[in-house]
């Protein structure tokens, strides 16, 4: 097999906005769709230009400029040089300085229908990124693939698993850049591991050499392009923010109810159970077990009584079974997978000899999203979308199968994306005005518009935990915000240490989910003993009172991408220390809050502290950053630290997102030198009113050189469940033990209790001056 590199321009023009660059070997294609990025497509027959992932069109002219050996094209923010001979691109910010080029040698090239783009690596080069990867958060001197598979036992060290997102930053000499490949076909990524770390290089089995380049200066501008391109979540809903219960599986409607029941009767926060896949009749998608689950309304009804909200799983595999409704539809319509001569394909996986619908086709997901009236009717409003790799038992499908007019080998990356598109567009229309609750195991760029995340099948040892974490930290960097991992480990059974330490976790995880595999040991809060069912209780309880921080949190991320959990690399991108193995697990948790997760073993940690001032969550002792500090971790007490300045919305403790509660938003500030604002958003958690301006937001403002801190009026028609506000005040010892312990609400003084006051909440412009 020969290599076919990439030559010498032979021409080029403007068509349509688009700028052409001809070669012998094949035709480059540049789009301007905003000033930071920037489309290139190289291919040797640019076919239709489709994209799974891509839901905006370029914005900006193509000008360029030319001379001898280059083509020039500028933005207000970017500068690309296209070299013509040999045809090579060259990113550079608009005032020069290089950000990433091709490799003057081999650029862009083909072995057969296998394309590549070799770069050129730098000294200092960082890259971070690719979603659910293994590994550390710098990736360089790593290789991974994207090969979407059903990766049960996985370990620290494995590739591929369930997910692609093709979708990196990288970050040298103090610059920004990120780069999306936007090919679903299975494709690689090595970012120096494999070259005398002299060159990075990604590519695909087949397809287009098509990528988008991000030049934004930080990487939160980055990300927030990249989902301006992609697409961003729209609000879940508030219950699906609480904490959730699983099992592989709870097989009656008895054991789930009881599993509730104790719930309640414990005094445990908790807002969901599932049902796992022995709720349907032999593992038919779309049907109830009418033994183990006779009755699924009557047990809904009951538990909406107790305010739980129920998920169902359901898996692509449609079982061949003639009288069964689903598959008599998609044998009449046509509506499976097929061989290149129109027989169906057959695989087995849970049901049995299984046919596999054709998401591809807006017909087909139409269907599917129709089918979920068996689920909806009696009340499940939560749909989990599991084996859609797609898996079946043997893995690896037949390439010569096809999916409309696609073959497996093209589509496979995105076929689980597909699925959850087909459900959420389907229960969103069937549930009307309520927001339904999606969640995927496979997935591909661009996901974040129709479903949750979760990172498959984990096992129960602490290197696990640690693992999830950066993974839940790099799929945010991705688009995607509403992600979790299985707390306590899907396989295995976790010692009560690691229970309770993950447990701990899980109140910082975006999505708050306990799940475990058949066989293992039962999970609930209240297995491991009174004394850790206290701690793993506390925090639970933690979860929900922090429940306005994560819901604005979510707003936040509906607004510009900015995920939930965060690497520090995100707002500590110089920062060389975040990077290191000893402290890339840590994070933050919306814009105040760091968490440093810590081995079930390990009883102290060492902990850093980025620039600026911090104070210990549960302890208020008040540390310089820029440094490392040895941080108590009893079991007890996770390490988690808050920003000097931060402004932290949080409520007393409910049993249920449903719970009114008792009307006092707790407002918790924390003194610090620099000013600061934080956005406010609360709207019914259920519907989508928020669209029509339904929705509660409000701007609050803490500065401390005025000595003040300020609520803007309410914007939006939404009226918030909270009438009074009490005000907490950290690190303010000047203000709150002085004598006269005096505080100005709009003028009226008014005295503290401890630390806190208390306020009516009237929606107007409040201003609190101490």
């Amino acid at each position: 097999m020969q290599t076919e590199i990439l030559g010498n321009t032979e021409s080029f023009n403007k068509q349509n906005n688009v700028l052409v660059i001809k070669t012998k070997e094949a035709e480059a294609r540049v789009w301007v769709y905003s000033p930071t990025v920037i489309r290139v497509s190289i291919s040797k027959e640019h076919s239709a230009d489709t994209s799974f992932a891509v839901i905006q069109k370029p914005l900006g002219d193509v000008d360029y400029t030319e001379s001898t050996d280059y083509i020039e094209l500028n933005t207000s923010a970017l500068k690309l040089r296209i070299s013509k001979s040999p045809l090579r691109f060259s990113f550079y910010t608009s005032d020069g300085k290089v950000l990433s080029e091709d490799d003057t040698r081999f650029g862009v090239n083909w072995q057969g229908s296998r394309v590549v783009n070799y770069r050129k690596l730098y000294p200092d080069e960082k890259f971070i990124g690719l979603g659910e990867k293994t590994g550390n958060l710098n990736r360089r001197g790593s290789s991974y693939t994207n090969w979407n598979t059903d990766a049960s036992d996985h370990n620290p060290k494995s590739d591929p698993l369930y997910e692609t997102f093709p979708f990196f930053v990288g970050l040298h000499d103090g610059l920004t850049y990120g780069l999306f490949f936007d090919n679903t076909h299975k494709s690689y990524f090595d970012f120096g591991a494999s070259t005398d770390d002299t060159m990075s290089w990604f590519g695909a089995d087949a397809g287009d050499m098509n990528y988008y380049f991000f030049g934004a200066q930080n990487v939160a501008k980055i990300i927030e392009d990249y989902t301006w391109l992609t697409g961003r979540m729209e609000m879940p809903p508030l219950w699906s923010l609480g904490y959730q219960q699983c099992r592989w599986s709870y097989t009656t409607a008895a054991e789930v109810l009881d599993i509730a029941e104790n719930f309640r009767k414990e005094k445990i926060p908790a807002d969901v159970m599932y049902c796992d896949i022995d709720y349907m009749d032999h593992y038919k998608i779309f049907t109830w077990n009418k033994e183990t689950f006779p009755n699924p309304k009557a047990m809904i009804d009951t538990l909406k009584a107790m305010n739980f909200h129920l998920v169902t799983i359901v898996d692509p595999g449609i079982k061949i079974e003639p009288g069964y409704k689903q598959y008599d539809e998609g044998v009449a319509n046509n509506y499976f997978a097929t061989y290149p001569n129109g027989e169906k394909y057959i695989g087995n996986v849970w049901p049995g000899r299984c046919h596999f619908p054709d998401f591809f086709r807006d017909d087909v997901r139409k269907w599917w999203g129709a089918s979920f009236t068996a689920l909806t009717k009696p009340g499940v409003e939560g749909f989990w979308n599991d084996m859609n790799e797609p898996a079946a038992w043997g893995q690896d499908i037949p390439w010569m199968v096809k999916f409309g007019n696609y073959y497996m080998p093209e589509i496979r990356n995105a076929y689980g994306m597909q699925m959850a598109r087909g459900t959420f567009e389907g229960t969103k229309k069937i549930l009307g005005n309520k927001r339904p609750f999606v969640l995927t195991r496979a997935a591909y760029s661009g996901t974040q518009r129709y479903s949750a995340v979760w990172t498959g099948d984990n096992s129960a040892y602490d290197a696990h935990m640690l693992l999830g974490q950066r993974m839940v930290n790099s799929l945010g960097i991705t688009g995607m915000s509403l992600v979790g991992v299985d707390i306590g480990g899907f396989s295995g059974d976790p010692t009560p240490e690691l229970m309770v330490r993950w447990n701990s976790l899980g109140v910082y995880t975006p999505m708050f989910r306990n799940h475990a595999a058949k066989g293992t040991k039962y999970r609930e809060p209240w297995r491991w003993g009174k004394e850790n069912e206290a701690i793993i209780k506390k925090d639970i309880e933690q979860r929900y009172r922090l429940l306005p921080y994560i819901y604005s949190s979510y707003y936040q991320s509906r607004q510009t991408g900015l995920p939930v959990s965060r690497t520090l690399a995100i707002n500590y991108t110089q920062d060389t220390m975040v990077y290191t193995e000893k402290y890339q697990n840590q994070f933050l948790f919306g814009d105040a809050i760091m968490v440093a997760p810590v081995e079930s073993t390990k009883f102290t940690e060492d902990v850093y502290l980025p620039k600026g001032e911090w104070y210990r969550l549960s302890t208020e002792e008040k540390f310089s950053g820029g440094k490392a500090t040895i941080a108590d971790a009893p079991l007890t007490d996770l390490p988690v630290f808050v920003k000097a300045g931060a402004i932290i919305p949080m409520q007393n403790v409910i049993q249920s997102t449903n719970e009114k509660g008792d009307g006092i938003l707790e407002l918790n500030v924390w003194y610090g030198k620099d000013a600061n604002t934080f956005v406010y958003y609360e709207d019914d958690g259920s519907s989508y009113d928020y669209q029509k301006g339904a929705y509660y937001k409000r701007e609050i403002n803490f500065d401390p050189a005025k000595g003040n801190i300020t609520l803007s009026a309410v914007d939006g028609t939404f009226a918030s469940k909270y009438n009074k506000i009490k005000l907490v005040l950290h690190g303010f010892d000047g203000v709150t033990k002085s004598k006269s312990k005096k505080i100005k609400v709009n003028g009226k003084g008014l005295a503290f209790t401890g630390n806190s006051l208390a306020f009516n909440n009237d929606g107007k412009i409040i201003k609190i001056e101490f």
